[in-house]
């Protein structure tokens, strides 16, 4: 399974993928009866945008995080519109039926098999229906990762930043159709000190966090944000539109 999360500080901090998951929920076209699958859910504060537009849908808010998905279940505690499901998007889906489209902000870099991601959507979504999704790109955090690694080169982090060609061919191998694929910067400004490196330990470098005793880890995650000369993300998100065959 994918690595577990602090919840409860990602649902704090996360505006930035709230932002995002705005922008690309408002690519997908919905008629308001659709079955959604939010695919990498975390907390459910995209879901619950996606929920505004679904009055008379319901959405499959899926995650690899049990820990995500406990806080998702108590913010949508009472709402039968909205099933909750771990399960790790690397292989086959446990989902009872087929879905209408599935949409999908920061998660598909944490997925490191990109060709059985893309089979694993397609088997679950109907015949022409859409994806809409973004994800880090090729790029991403670059000067995040070579702060990471002049703090300590033996790290290495868990993450797969796609390029638009190779993700174009492995959605047509994954039998879709109409893909479109592009790269788009998007800097993140972060008040120095505890702001950013709350986000940083909690986001970026969560993968590699375990690999150091928790009584330097504080200190780490300080060095990390001091080399990077200013509080800023260099984030490249990898934007995707397709639809199954």
């Amino acid at each position: 399974m994918p690595r577990d999360w602090d919840a409860a500080t990602y649902d704090r901090i996360a505006e930035p993928q709230t932002r995002w998951g705005r922008a690309v929920l408002d690519r997908l076209p919905l008629d308001g009866d659709e079955t959604v699958l939010d695919a990498g859910c975390g907390t459910g504060r995209v879901t619950a945008m996606l929920l505004e537009r679904l009055a008379r849908g319901r959405v499959v808010a899926l995650d690899g995080s049990a820990a995500m998905i406990d806080e998702a279940r108590r913010r949508f505690a009472g709402d039968n519109r909205v099933e909750c499901v771990v399960a790790d998007l690397a292989r086959p889906l446990p989902l009872s039926e087929s879905v209408d489209a599935v949409l999908s902000t920061a998660t598909f870099h944490w997925i490191l098999d990109h060709p059985a991601l893309f089979r694993n959507l397609a088997a679950v979504l109907r015949a022409g229906g859409r994806l809409v999704a973004q994800c880090g790109g090729a790029g991403n955090v670059a000067r995040v990762t070579a702060a990471l690694r002049a703090v300590d080169p033996t790290l290495r982090q868990s993450k797969n930043y796609a390029t638009p060609e190779d993700t174009a061919a492995r959605l047509t191998a994954a039998g879709f159709v109409d893909v479109r694929t592009w790269l788009q910067p998007e800097p993140t400004r972060f008040e120095p000190g505890e702001p950013l490196e709350a986000f940083l330990r909690t986001v970026i470098l969560g993968d590699v966090l375990p690999e150091i005793p928790e009584p330097r880890r504080a200190a780490f995650v300080h060095d990390v944000a001091t080399r990077m000369e200013i509080p800023e993300i260099d984030y490249v998100r990898l934007n995707i539109e397709a639809r199954r065959g």
